[in-house]
């Protein structure tokens, strides 16, 4: 097995750990270019990887008394729909489609949390003294908040049944602007969410064809686990602003090297 998966299963494990997502979307192509996976087996792959990441590195939060289980379960339970949706719809979509798309999201995921980057600082900005939440509760349970937050988790599902990611990149700037999380609770309760949308996504996809390199998997996570780990206590020492600029450097780079992998098969293959 290459010496590869020690340095970059530590990378997507780290980045969950300190950003509470964002190492899944990376998960995908790192089993496809690095370990030659088909994308199916990679998205199925990173379903496994990330749920059993996310699972073990709520441990980290744990003890910090940052996750708020109740609002994270709530959102995880809400994008079922939309993870089996997002699963049925990925089976029968040719590879170099599959990870074209891919590459697409990672540039959107980099351009949203760009975004999200600055309105939490503006946010900051004008917070009151004590932010550990900002969200009044009549408007938490407003008909049109409701809506959102389930439109939110619904999109968050489809990603990852549909891509075989955790959706983490989405649910820290929902949890964080529209529930008004603090960060570091935003962060863990994610974990909560990407592992029940994982899991979803599984089931959704139980009894496919696809051929796993178990292996490889298992190596693969044991590493990310223990990256989990680090990036909590990066997270704690780091400031958000600057994983963030770092992170979102990462995914335009890989987005830009998938592009350039699969944009021309899909040109040549409609001319």
């Amino acid at each position: 097995m290459s010496w590869w998966i020690v340095p970059v299963a530590l990378t997507v494990g780290a980045v969950m750990g300190a950003l509470g997502g964002g190492g899944a979307i990376l998960t995908v192509p790192i089993l496809v270019y690095l370990f030659g996976q088909p994308a199916t087996a990679a998205t199925t792959g990173s379903l496994i990887i990330v749920g059993l990441t996310a699972t073990v590195g709520m441990l980290a939060h744990a003890r910090g008394s940052r996750i708020r289980a109740v609002e994270g379960a709530t959102f995880g339970v809400l994008g079922i729909g939309g993870t089996y949706l997002g699963s049925r719809l990925s089976a029968n979509i040719p590879e170099h489609l599959l990870l074209s798309l891919f590459a697409l999201l990672m540039l959107l995921v980099a351009g949203l949390m760009l975004r999200s980057r600055r309105r939490s600082r503006a946010a900051a900005d004008h917070a009151p003294a004590d932010t550990a939440s900002v969200a009044l509760p009549g408007r938490r349970w407003s008909p049109a908040h409701t809506a959102r937050v389930l439109a939110a988790a619904t999109g968050v599902g489809l990603l990852t049944g549909f891509f075989g990611v955790g959706g983490g990149f989405a649910v820290v700037p929902v949890l964080v602007l529209v529930l008004g999380f603090r960060m570091p609770q935003a962060v863990a309760t994610s974990l909560l969410v990407i592992a029940i949308n994982s899991a979803t996504a599984l089931l959704a996809r139980a009894g496919s064809t696809v051929a796993l390199d178990w292996g490889l998997l298992g190596a693969f996570s044991a590493v990310a686990v223990l990256g989990s780990f680090l990036g909590a206590r990066i997270g704690r020492r780091v400031s958000p602003d600057s994983l963030t600029i770092a992170f979102v450097t990462m995914l335009v780079l890989v987005a830009g090297y998938m592009a350039v992998m699969n944009i021309p098969h899909l040109v040549s293959g409609a001319s």
